[in-house]
């Protein structure tokens, strides 16, 4: 058998995990919204059409922040169509994924979801077609507590106490040329930061997230953050980046691999803003903003690869016609392969969080998402569904550096560890957890532990995400083919990680 080490001391923190590392996000986009969080007449629908069995799951995934409403969506959208009786409310054409938004879920429906939820919302303005003015009256809508027109109106419209949104994005992915209102560096700096001074006046205490590059296979990569970053840098608190993670075409061992390109993403946008920090010798730090991420395979969407993101204007989706209410879009269907490798994901996050403050799963319910629901029957968790939420549960304390001692195969992101590892110690619980992926698809690894500094511990419980089938995924028949698995534990100093698996090694 293979066998690794890994190697930490308590004295070598990366930094603390932030809660909001572990955030979600939800687009007006294919069902995520409609049949997913709001069905009203559905038999599990609370008395403001939300569904309690959604709710329930994501109460389970225990998320601190959820984006919304886009997503490529928001470069379009009017937020004042979804405010007000919903008589009133206009059907408008959705040019993002060429739907047909019906306006029933708006501002109000989000906040008032949040609350039963527990989750803090992270709000997108327009900063596509949508002016500095409607987005300085979105604050004084949610946040104001009266005597305006605005706040009156969100009191008139039946939420008495204001929202208090604090997270606010400047716009989405406003580089790319697929986005309505499309912008250069130097033309969106311009418009973000008279956007951020209009809500900064209404409400001093929100942080703002100016958008970052969003992919790195665009040519505008690190050179927009540069550019936008040198006149923006004083008035936000976060860049937003994105990276999703693809299988097609690159094999499994690539595949398995890509805890390294999230690695690498996340450290070129802290060069970059170390850069500009650097450059204008400011003092304050920004953290970074990680509001998508996700594997995305791209089955409904006619793409090669990312990089034919590159001057494309228009998505082409193959699962449903134009201009539907509420399509069955980017459903895709996860596989054991794919949580695996989303759990990689995760342990590059974990120890980047000295820079990476918050994470958004994009996205969170229906459209690529680890919760499915059926329009008017029930929900399962997806296979992504169970990594995830071992993330969130163990992934909360101080993160450790590991050093490995592995094999370690090539990839085309360059020379891989055959076991990547990321340590947490929860000094609340005063536990040691160690997450691992297995990146060999053959062959199990055994994976010793060498902590220093933490006193006697002892591996108690051992979590993992394996299977014999890596094509495998969970369905509405047969919800359980994938599920977080127990392993006997039979040395307390080590742990047999299965061919291809996530886990998560909890010591006391």
């Amino acid at each position: 058998m293979k066998k690794a080490v890994c190697y930490t001391d308590i004295h070598y923190p990366v930094g603390n995990v932030d809660d909001k590392m572990f955030s979600s996000f939800t687009e007006h986009l294919g069902r995520c919204i409609y049949s997913g969080i709001y069905e009203p007449g559905h038999p599990l629908a609370d008395e403001d059409g939300f569904r309690t069995d959604v709710m329930d799951l994501v109460k389970e995934l225990k998320v601190p922040v959820i984006r919304y409403p886009g997503g490529n969506f928001v470069s379009c959208y009017d937020w004042h169509d979804g405010i007000g009786p919903k008589e009133n409310r206009p059907k408008r054409m959705e040019y993002a994924w060429t739907s047909i938004e019906t306006n029933e879920f708006g501002i109000d429906e989000f906040c008032r979801w949040a609350r039963k939820v527990g989750v803090e919302p992270m709000i997108a303005v327009n900063l596509g077609t949508g002016s500095i003015k409607d987005a300085g009256d979105l604050v004084e809508y949610c946040n104001h507590p009266g005597g305006t027109y605005w706040s009156d109106l969100r009191i008139k419209n039946g939420s008495k106490e204001p929202y208090n949104i604090k997270y606010w994005c400047l716009g989405n992915e406003m580089e790319g040329a697929w986005q309505a209102g499309h912008l250069s560096a130097e033309d969106y700096a311009k418009k973000a930061l008279e956007a951020a001074k209009i809500m900064k006046w209404v409400d001093p205490s929100i942080s703002l997230i100016a958008c970052g590059s969003s992919y790195d296979m665009l040519p505008s990569y690190l050179e927009w953050d540069r550019v936008m970053l040198k006149s923006l840098y004083d008035q936000v608190d976060y860049l937003s980046t994105h990276n999703y993670t693809l299988n097609p075409g690159q094999g499994v061992s690539n595949y398995l691999a890509s805890w390294k390109q999230m690695d690498e993403h996340i450290k070129n946008s802290v060069k970059v803003l170390d850069y500009v920090q650097a450059q204008g010798k400011k003092k304050k730090e920004i953290k970074i903003c990680l509001d998508e991420w996700n594997v995305w395979n791209f089955q409904d969407i006619k793409l090669d690869s990312l990089a034919d993101l590159n001057g494309m204007t228009t998505f082409e989706i193959t699962s449903a016609g134009k201009w539907e209410i509420a399509p069955p879009i980017l459903q895709e269907k996860y596989s054991l392969l794919d949580a695996v490798v989303l759990g990689g994901l995760g342990i590059s996050l974990l120890n980047n969080c000295d820079h990476v403050e918050i994470a958004c799963l994009a996205q969170l319910i229906n459209v690529i998402a680890p919760i499915t629901t059926v329009k008017g029957g029930g929900s399962f968790r997806q296979a992504t569904f169970y990594p995830f939420e071992l993330l969130s549960r163990y992934g909360r304390g101080k993160a450790i550096r590991p050093a490995m001692e592995t094999e370690t195969f090539q990839s085309i992101y360059g020379e891989a560890n055959l076991v990547q590892t990321a340590v947490i110690y929860d000094e609340k619980a005063d536990e040691v957890h160690v997450f691992a992926i297995n990146c060999d698809e053959k062959e199990d690894v055994e994976l010793a532990l060498q902590l220093q500094g933490f006193g006697d511990r002892k591996l108690v419980k051992h979590l993992a995400v394996y299977g014999d089938n890596l094509e495998e995924i969970n369905t509405i028949e047969e919800p359980d083919r994938i599920v977080t698995r127990e392993i006997d534990v039979t040395d307390a100093g080590k742990a047999v990680l299965p061919k291809a698996s996530f886990n998560v090694l909890i010591l006391k």
